[in-house]
């Protein structure tokens, strides 16, 4: 519906002012019914609560939305698939226009694809791709960031850190959730910058899975020290595992200047491990901006607008001598 337009033509007398104010309040009354009507009601599914990045990613999105009119329903699937697509079919049944999701398993997106298309309702995967990707309707979308860049950008400057401090170029590898999309790719880009001849005296010593979980990562990296095994970098798929691996080795007695630590998301609790001289390298993944897009894209799709099938978020790498950059990002 079109917002009214009040023109500057002066009233006839014979009327009033009283009359003129009821019709200004009429008028006043009509566009805000009608903004309140044109106010979108979108579902939000996120994969779990508990994630400092995904927190991030959601402050930003309410946030967003409150700003912006749009009614976000957010719920947590508490790392459940099963409970997530629960959450898809009570939103469809609460008729929302739009249904946004963070998935907590890529391989449960087929599902989820079909509810929202059976209900004719927009879809939009964010973060996260559906295992589904190529065969989506053209009224779903995804936002997201291209996990090859994160773990290429993390894994090759750890690389020439070693190479430039002359390192023997052993490390241990943190994995995140075994079934997580970004995960297996980060991991994958690890193993392929070794295989470059740059990187190739780079040499393996374990790979644990520490769900990106800073307690769990503390716990392996406590084990791995009580081996004795020799390393000379710790390569880590999120910054919480980081952080985790970090503080086990402090605790050891381990100075950090003599260990090399790379994390991916650029979160707050990494940037100050930065300054402090105990991360080396991390990847800013913008929290924001995913949601965010995500959210626009929604809203988008609910007007009919065409959408990209794949909007990419780019990752930067940081570092200490570009850190300033990224302090107030995520």
């Amino acid at each position: 519906m079109r917002t009214p337009v009040l023109e500057t033509v002066l009233p006839d007398t014979r009327y009033g002012r009283k009359t003129m104010k009821k019709t200004i309040l009429a008028v006043s009354f009509a566009m805000l019914m009608s903004t309140s009507a044109m106010a979108a009601k979108v579902g939000f599914a996120m994969s779990e609560f508990n994630d400092n990045w995904l927190t991030v990613l959601r402050n930003a999105t309410v946030k967003y939305a409150k700003e912006n009119g749009i009614d976000l329903i957010v719920e947590d699937g508490k790392s459940d698939a099963a409970r997530q697509l629960d959450q898809v079919n009570n939103f469809i049944a609460s008729h929302v226009d739009a249904i946004m999701i963070v998935p907590h398993d890529a391989s449960g997106s087929q599902a989820i694809t079909d509810a929202a298309k059976a209900a004719n309702i927009p879809l939009v995967y964010v973060n996260r791709y559906p295992a589904n990707m190529d065969t989506l309707p053209a009224n779903e979308a995804v936002v997201a960031s291209d996990e090859t860049e994160s773990g290429t950008l993390e894994a090759f400057a750890v690389c020439q850190l070693m190479r430039a401090q002359g390192k023997e170029g052993r490390y241990y590898v943190l994995e995140g959730e075994l079934q997580h999309p970004g995960a297996i790719h980060r991991t994958k880009d690890i193993a392929d910058i070794n295989g470059i001849d740059m990187c190739s005296f780079m040499k393996k010593i374990d790979l644990q899975v520490g769900n990106f979980q800073r307690d769990q990562a503390q716990n392996l990296m406590t084990n791995w020290l009580s081996s004795g095994e020799k390393f000379d970098a710790v390569i880590a798929n999120n910054d919480e595992m980081a952080i985790g691996a970090i503080q086990a080795m402090k605790a050891a007695g381990i100075s950090m200047d003599n260990v090399i630590v790379g994390g991916i998301d650029a979160s707050q609790d990494a940037l100050v491990a930065m300054k402090a001289g105990d991360l080396d390298v991390t990847v800013f993944q913008d929290a924001a901006g995913q949601g965010i897009g995500g959210l626009k894209a929604a809203i988008a799709l609910t007007k009919g607008e065409k959408v990209p099938r794949l909007t990419k978020i780019p990752f930067q790498l940081v570092t200490p001598a570009n850190i300033d950059q990224f302090t107030k990002k995520n």
